[in-house]
């Protein structure tokens, strides 16, 4: 049984280090207002929590019950299968990283979906596989992936996976959390045993390891690329959360019409229409240009809470928002020149910025 090989394990983590005013170790999916959450049975739950974390753009996996008749179940309880709830996991996933639909693929390669009495060595209806989707978007998606995979000819026997919806969900205990980190040798006798690899080797052959690619064009370069890319300040700033000195730097003083990019990645961040004079000597904007590429984070490095700023696909540390700025928005966001690569607007089509352009019509026009 599962429950034999099950070991208790405590992990805690907290980094903190500098930034423009200071900053907070980051994570790059740190901002969990911008995650959406999906989540799938799919037996035990120590495997597809491991599964779904190595999938690029998942920021957390929990393991947890859910879809039961009782509050806050025990391991115990839910092993019995008296309870109605299934192992199951919570994942956390930056939509602009990775879709729902590629969840679902990657759901349907880590099961046994004709297999409605349990998943592989685990037995009962709370190893059943099953997906509880939280809208009406995913279940629709849901609903289209699963006919499409009974229709693809895998599999002898009906896809019999669940769709239902999700109502709550109760974290498990503590031990079982990121259990294939914490005891791996353990885990990996449990998987094996389980033949739950064996088995999808089997059906999916060379179909089984997902490509999941990125449409975005904005790229963290490796780190000796960066280390030669950037100038000390540079790097000090974006990676290490430093802060460039007020009014001996670039760009605070820059009047051209133009935006700023992240000097990482290339990503567009700001433009010249919501900069301002702040008196602060560093560059500072009314609001960012693409509102989807700036990351908030808390940082209390100064013993109170302050929003520090990264940018999205490189994770640069740029800088912190303050409300004391201008309206119409009363926010300054407050940047470091070292964070950033300005692109004149007579020069945005040769960058290769041409969405960009109609914005500085009457400035071309002069």
């Amino acid at each position: 049984m599962k429950l034999n090989l099950y070991q208790y394990s405590l992990i805690a983590g907290l980094l903190t280090l500098i930034g423009c005013a200071e900053s907070q170790q980051p994570e790059h999916y740190g901002n969990e207002q911008n995650m959406a959450i999906a989540t799938f049975a799919g037996g035990c739950f120590w495997c597809t929590e491991a599964d779904f974390e190595k999938v690029p753009g998942v920021h957390k996996v929990i393991s947890g019950y859910t879809g039961g008749d009782i509050e806050h179940p025990s391991y115990e309880q839910v092993a019995l299968g008296n309870t109605g709830h299934v192992e199951a996991v919570q994942v956390y996933f930056d939509p602009q990283a990775v879709s729902y639909k590629q969840l679902l693929d990657a759901f349907w390669r880590q099961i046994n979906p004709t297999d409605n009495g349990g998943q592989f060595v685990d037995r009962g209806n709370q190893y059943r596989s099953v997906i509880f989707y939280h809208n009406e978007k995913q279940r629709k998606l849901a609903e289209k992936s699963r006919q499409t995979l009974q229709q693809s000819g895998r599999y002898e026997k009906p896809v019999v996976t669940e769709i239902v919806p999700f109502k709550i969900f109760y974290p498990a205990e503590e031990y079982h959390q990121d259990y294939y980190k914490k005891n791996p040798v353990r885990y990996k006798y449990y998987r094996f045993r389980s033949g739950r690899d064996q088995y999808l080797e089997k059906i999916w052959g060379d179909d089984l390891k997902l490509s999941f690619k990125s449409d975005t064009p904005y790229k963290k370069p490796p780190e000796e690329q960066l280390r030669q890319q950037l100038t000390p300040l540079q790097y000090r700033v974006t990676q290490k959360n430093g802060t460039e000195a007020p009014f001996k730097n670039t760009y605070w003083d820059e009047k051209r019409p133009g935006i700023y990019v992240d000097v990482v990645s290339g990503e567009p961040l700001f433009s010249s229409k919501d900069k301002f004079k702040s008196g602060t000597g560093w560059p500072s904007f009314t609001r960012p240009l693409k509102p989807e590429h700036i990351v908030k984070k808390t940082d209390y490095l100064l013993l109170y809470p302050r929003t520090e700023i990264r940018s999205k696909y490189a994770n640069s540390h740029l800088g912190h928002l303050f409300e004391d700025g201008p309206q119409p928005t009363g926010l300054r966001y407050c940047i470091n020149s070292a964070s950033l690569r300005f692109i004149p607007a007579e020069e945005l089509i040769a960058n290769g910025y041409d969405e960009f352009i109609k914005e500085f019509e009457a400035e071309l026009a002069k």
